[in-house]
């Protein structure tokens, strides 16, 4: 067993380094991991990026398309043989199509490799021709990488984390009492534990639709082909030690320890630990209208995620001997076009400060970080109304529920974003003397000019902060 796993170690590496010399002498890859949590749009993000790459109209923003360096994009099937397929056909006809839709959300891991034919910059340019560089968009669930914490922590320490952090909440009342109820130091009943797992998965789905980021372990949620297994069959209880032989204490741990080896464990494997550039989204406006603990749980877990990264400067020969590092690392404010543009720069200061200690921590490694605020697919427009003798910036868009017209003023956002998140980290239950609502938006109808991508916020610029340095 020792030896099979070094020699399956060995042949991954060796393969591994064969294909950096081919991306690094010959035609270079771009792999760009896309996740966020739950709402935060990865879906949309993709499609729409893809079509304003594929047709270029709408990327002024875009280095290498401004100077006109770039003679086609393509699709490609993607290297990777075992991961689906983006499904950028079908998402792109269900958002400009005539009856348009939001597209189902990231459920799995999959990936799509677009190419393009790009001259050099500078004093290259006259001496070479185009060259074809690969971009690989990785996409997978925000709540998977949450997971990767869990690899440094004990079924102890998870579950003494979870029961603290979780004791209050309404939502996790049932599970308290049920896990409460039982003894961890009596022997394994099954149908005990089942009870658990289900009745601390209802928690996890309940707390995420509350508007709670913490909600691990992610294959809890989107448990896919393993739902009902014994990997999925755990739940935190209060226990200390190790406890007894065959008791529903050392069951549970592990199971837990079987979760990290065989679901954890490969992911980072087969998937992060390849990736080189990655864009973090967070619908911070959803956030904001849930209230201050919300945005402080926001906060820590993107700390959380950044915890994950490798971050660090991608230099060609430190990637063929220590392997990728995620060497830019772009957080994201999604749906800024449920607000007027004028606060548009106040969204991208809140960004910037809810992930300030994770941007500190990468920028130290050696990493670039960057925050907006950004649309992926622009649903509104704008207006001015005078509401008793005072003019409101608001947005104008179909109603997702009723498909009704309607303008909408979600609030004014703090100039300061200490006046957010200090109530956030002092534990407040609501904004004083604010209320910030929120919309939920239908895509709008469009109708495109040939050479033109979806409308957007700021797609070019995040283009160009996360690939434009290597077109």
């Amino acid at each position: 067993m020792v030896i099979s796993s070094l020699a399956d170690s060995l042949v991954r590496g060796v393969e591994s380094v064969g294909d950096r010399v081919s991306e690094t002498l010959f035609e270079p890859v771009i792999r760009l991991g896309v996740t966020g949590l739950a709402r935060s749009g990865k879906t949309v993000f993709i499609t729409s990026l893809v079509a304003n790459l594929l047709d270029r109209g709408r990327m002024p923003g875009l280095a290498a398309q401004q100077e006109g360096r770039i003679n086609a994009a393509y699709l490609q099937p993607q290297p990777d043989d075992t991961v689906p397929r983006f499904d950028y056909e079908n998402h792109l006809a269900a958002l400009t199509g005539p009856q348009p839709h939001w597209p189902d959300s990231t459920r799995a891991v999959s990936e799509l490799r677009l190419s393009f034919k790009a001259r050099p910059a500078g004093l290259l340019s006259g001496l070479q021709g185009p060259r074809t560089i690969h971009l690989d968009i990785v996409d997978y669930p925000g709540e998977w990488l949450l997971d990767l914490a869990l690899l440094d922590k004990s079924y102890e320490t998870w579950s003494h984390e979870t029961l603290g952090r979780i004791a209050n909440r309404a939502e996790a009342k049932a599970f308290l009492t049920q896990a409460r109820a039982v003894d961890p130091a009596e022997g394994h009943d099954e149908p005990t534990a089942l009870a658990l797992a289900k009745e601390f998965a209802s928690y996890l789905n309940a707390a995420r639709d509350a508007g709670f980021y913490d909600c691990t372990p992610g294959r809890f949620l989107l448990p896919g082909d393993l739902a009902g297994s014994p990997v999925l069959t755990f739940a935190p209880l209060p226990v200390d030690g190790h406890g007894p032989r065959r008791s529903l204490h050392r069951e549970m741990a592990r199971r837990y320890e079987a979760y990290k080896s065989q679901v954890v464990k490969p992911f980072f494997r087969d998937h992060f630990a390849r990736i080189d550039r990655q864009v973090v989204l967070v619908d911070a406006l959803g956030a904001i209208h849930n209230g201050p603990q919300a945005v402080e749980d926001m906060r820590r877990a993107m700390a959380d995620i950044l915890s994950a990264f490798r971050p660090g400067r991608n230099a060609w020969l430190s990637q063929l001997l220590l392997g990728k590092r995620v060497e830019r690392i772009l957080f994201a404010a999604t749906k800024a076009d449920h607000l007027h543009h004028l606060q548009h720069h106040r969204l991208t200061n809140i960004m910037e400060a809810l992930t300030r200690e994770a941007r500190d921590r990468a920028s130290f490694a050696g990493a670039e970080t960057a925050a907006l605020s950004l649309a992926s697919l622009r649903a509104t427009t704008e207006e001015i109304r005078n509401h008793n003798g005072v003019e409101l910036p608001c947005v104008r868009g179909t109603l997702l529920d009723s498909g009704k017209q309607a303008a909408f003023y979600p609030g004014d956002l703090p100039e300061a974003p200490s006046h957010l998140l200090g109530p956030a980290r002092n534990g407040a239950d609501n904004w004083l003397g604010e209320d910030y609502g929120f919309m939920a938006f239908a895509p709008a109808h469009l109708t495109l000019r040939p050479g033109d991508g979806p409308p957007h916020i700021r797609l070019d610029r995040a283009a160009q902060f996360l690939i434009g340095d290597r077109l």
